[in-house]
């Protein structure tokens, strides 16, 4: 318990000192007219009030990830309070204000047009593709799964997964082709207040209980979980959301079209992915409590570590209906919130690659209807293969840290070019310790190229030496040529 109070004392600290340092480096201009002022068009650039677009943007970066996230992490151990702490203050909360705040900057374009305008023209089709595909993996597994646990609750008599498939689906559509504030801007505060009171609510329930023997960090690292692969670079992946997540890059530039003016971005970007660690940190703890200081036997759930099982059994014993009815919402209308935002970036990417005005109903079509065909046909494949979901998400897991790690050195090569001497450390380090992790991943996982375990710290050490240097090189050789 004492960890879970140092490390939520640490992310506001971290809000505060290390959030106003990246703030300074990065130099806000409140006078500066953002996007959702120059380029209002009623459908993507809609200026909203600030508490509006945090609550959307906490929630569009949230969804279920700091909270799936996190139960599975808490598995590994005390290790897992340290990667969200400082994953979160000095790389997902710095890549999430980063991204955000560039694309204010740029006129609210997305991420793939930010890679090709800062770090590399070459690289802008890869951001393009791998981006798409990222969104298109996440509108998949974020329609089977709230649709298998619809369909749990309302029926025990026949299967109904299919129908809440073209329900869910039906809602993608008209949410994400109609404009952000009559949908997304009216139920997502909503919701983002319901995911928020839940993770008080639990909070305030372990301090009642204080478990004194809840592992501490002081207990030592060691890996609790060994089924589930090593620390590094499993943990790295396993927790995104609430530590650092590609994800929130597809995200940021959402909001941005809907800023007011830009001394804004530090609490809606920096701010929203230092309260997503906050929840993360909680489920954390919860989870501890639930897998190691027998909380599954207190609530009858020996045996079930299905982090779906875990949300509603612990939000069902420890907060009764209200419970139950909060579970219920974070489990399911979360990932369907990030599913629609998802696909509506997807359509925002695409359209900028295409040079296309979605101000057009038509336009909007052109693009909305291959994006709702590709969806479909992995959720068939999610649906026919009996391995298909748990696949997709494995591979969904290592793209959204790649593209972490994209958005990451991005940032790094603009604040190499634009600001002062030095201040691209900020990222460079947490780009390279990213790279780092998902190639480490994807060359040892069973998904990848299966390398052999005893690779994993060469590959780790010499990947992340290798990706500082290349970073060295290719900016020597930019001096040069000035």
């Amino acid at each position: 318990m004492i960890t879970l109070l140092i490390s939520i004392a640490a992310l506001i600290l971290g809000y505060f000192v290390y959030g106003r340092f990246v703030e300074k480096v990065f130099g806000p201009d409140k006078n500066r007219l953002t996007p959702a002022h120059s380029k209002a068009d009623g459908i993507d650039y809609v200026l909203l009030p600030s508490w509006k677009v945090f609550m959307i943007q906490f929630l569009n970066i949230a969804g279920t990830g700091p909270i799936f996230g996190a139960i599975l992490g808490a598995r590994f151990g005390p290790s897992c309070y340290l990667w969200i702490v400082l994953g979160c203050i000095f790389g997902g909360a710095v890549h999430d204000y980063m991204t955000g705040m560039l694309s204010v900057r740029s006129g609210g374009v997305g991420l793939p047009e930010l890679v090709g305008e800062h770090l590399s023209r070459k690289a802008k089709p890869f951001a393009i593709g791998f981006s798409a595909l990222m969104l298109l993996l996440v509108g998949a597994v974020f329609v089977y799964s709230p649709a298998l646990i619809i369909g749990d609750l309302t029926s025990k008599s026949f299967d109904t997964t299919f129908i809440w498939v073209a329900v869910i689906l039906v809602y993608y559509v008209v949410a994400t082709f109609v404009p952000i504030d009559k949908i997304i801007g009216k139920i997502y505060p909503v919701f983002a207040f319901a995911l928020l009171f839940m993770a008080v609510s639990l909070l305030v329930c372990l301090i009642i209980k204080w478990p004194t023997n809840m592992p501490e960090l002081w207990d030592g690292l060691q890996n609790r979980n060994p089924s589930a692969g090593h620390i590094f670079p499993c943990l790295f992946i396993t927790i995104a959301c609430g530590a650092v997540s590609g994800f929130h890059a597809t995200q940021s530039p959402l909001m941005a079209r809907c800023m007011d003016n830009e001394k804004l971005g530090r609490p809606i970007f920096y701010g929203a992915m230092v309260t997503e660690g906050i929840v993360a940190l909680i489920w954390a703890a919860v989870s501890s409590y639930f897998f190691f200081c027998g909380g599954n036997a207190e609530m009858g759930a020996e045996g079930v570590s299905a982090a779906p099982q875990v949300v509603t059994i612990v939000s069902k014993h420890w907060l009764g209906v209200l419970g139950g009815l909060l579970a219920i919402m974070g489990v399911v209308a979360a990932p369907i919130t990030s599913g629609d935002t998802a696909l509506r970036s997807v359509r925002l990417i695409v359209a900028e690659a295409l040079h296309l005005d979605q101000s057009s109903i038509k336009n909007r079509l052109a693009i909305s209807i291959p994006v709702f065909v590709l969806t479909g046909a992995l959720l068939w494949f999610n649906i026919s293969d009996a391995d298909g979901f748990d696949r997709i998400w494995r591979y969904f897991g290592w793209a959204n840290q790649t593209l972490a790690a994209l958005a990451l050195w991005t940032i790094t090569a603009y604040l190499s070019k634009h600001k002062g001497k030095g201040a691209y450390m900020l990222t460079l380090f947490p780009a390279a310790f990213m790279t780092s992790v998902t190639t480490t991943y994807i060359l040892t996982a069973k998904i990848g190229f299966n390398l052999s375990d005893a690779c994993i710290p060469y590959l780790g050490v010499g990947i992340f030496a290798v990706s500082v240097l290349l970073f060295y090189v290719a900016r020597h050789n930019r001096l040069k040529k000035q």
